[in-house]
């Protein structure tokens, strides 16, 4: 395969003696930011649907308190599992008190946030979080969010790739369209003391910064959740490989996290994500840091390349073969995530290991060296340099 130029000023789609210049017009910075999109790699067939789209690309909803923006189903039409919500809270911003149909999980980018909320049983849960911290509320469970700090930026998961923030269970919203006489009776309070609530939902507004967790804490309660909404990715040992590491967020680990699973992946400049693909659910990715190359396999003959950077999504269909590549200078970090309780992955490494040097020598023309040197049982999953 003929190498591609990254660096060169004028990209074009040609590799070798096939192929073209680019009269334009042109949107210079897409094309130098998708070498492998622009320039397909050879082994590239077929159509396939798009697996990519950046979170630069979405409208932001702004609001006194932050901002935040979505890539659903509607943006990117083959992420049917999962739909992504980027947000930002100011210092005391505020998402207001809210539920949804959809599990909620998140991760936190940066920054830090008061997160409270209470379960079916009246028992509470709450907690600040930090970056590289993650939380989860299972469907129905009542919640809000509030920037300490400098504030915080996180993204949200939800499990239904057809989910939009702009349509959670809000409490002013709930107020605004009760009737004044039935809130009386349900509070047991005049009319007239409703006469100045919000006349919609607030969503997202500015509040103070709050106290220590104690002292926001009401303490007439059922006691905590039997499972913390709350964890630390970071605080259990990676899966560390000469490439990369990854720590793997399931049921397993994070007991609250029931429908949705997630893998952070770093992976090294030079390194990949190794070819492998998933027997249970699609995958939804989110890139934090760094430059990527993904190349997706769908069977008869097709297979598409695709090129990543901070702040895209990527997927990948059930069952479709992939890797992941850092093609940049600095340490690629994205998340994996599943709409599942648990996380698997079947390696192409491993299941050659697995299986009889006979019968692969009858699928391909390998020999002993490259089965007993080449390919390895015990990484999973396996984050390995791109040169073996």
């Amino acid at each position: 395969m003929t190498k591609i130029n990254r660096d060169q000023s004028v990209p074009h789609p040609i590799r070798g003696d096939e192929g073209a210049t680019d009269f334009g017009p042109r949107n210079m910075e897409r094309d130098k930011q998708n070498p492998n999109m622009h320039v397909p790699p050879e082994t590239d067939n077929g159509t396939l649907d798009n697996m990519k789209f950046s979170y630069s690309d979405t409208h932001v909803r702004i609001e006194h308190g932050g901002w935040s923006r979505e890539i659903t189903e509607r943006e990117l039409p083959i992420s049917k599992t999962i739909a992504g919500v980027n947000m930002r809270l100011k210092p005391g911003g505020i998402r207001e008190m809210h539920w949804h149909k959809e599990a909620e999980w998140a991760f936190v980018i940066n920054g830090s946030v008061r997160i409270t909320s209470i379960d079916e049983n009246g028992k509470v849960y709450n907690d600040d979080l930090h970056a590289n911290d993650l939380w989860y509320f299972p469907p129905g469970i009542p919640h809000a969010l509030k920037g300490l700090g400098e504030g915080v930026e996180f993204l949200l998961v939800f499990d239904d790739g057809g989910f939009s923030e702009n349509s959670t269970f809000a409490i002013t919203d709930w107020f605004a369209h009760t009737p004044k006489d039935v809130l009386a009776k349900n509070f047991d309070m005049p009319e007239s003391y409703f006469d100045d609530f919000p006349d919609g939902e607030k969503y997202m507004f500015q509040g103070e910064l709050p106290g220590t967790l104690n002292e926001d804490i009401v303490q007439d309660h059922h006691g905590e959740v039997p499972n913390p909404f709350a964890f630390s990715i970071k605080d259990q040992a990676p899966i560390d490989t000469s490439g990369g590491k990854a720590w793997i967020a399931d049921s397993n680990h994070f007991k609250a996290s029931k429908t949705i699973a997630a893998v952070l992946v770093e992976v090294e400049p030079g390194g990949m994500r190794e070819l492998h693909w998933h027997p249970n659910t699609d995958e939804w990715q989110y890139y934090i840091q760094g430059e990527a190359k993904m190349t997706v396999f769908a069977a008869e003959g097709h297979a598409r390349t695709f090129n990543y950077q901070a702040g895209d999504v990527g997927y990948v269909p059930f069952a479709m073969g992939h890797y992941v590549e850092n093609i940049g200078d600095t340490t690629l970090r994205f998340l994996e995530m599943f709409k599942s309780d648990h996380f698997a992955d079947i390696s192409l490494n491993q299941w050659m290991a697995l299986t009889s040097p006979q019968l692969l020598k009858e699928h391909m023309p390998v020999d002993d060296d490259f089965i007993n040197e080449k390919l390895y049982k015990d990484k999973r999953p396996n984050v390995k340099p791109s040169n073996q």
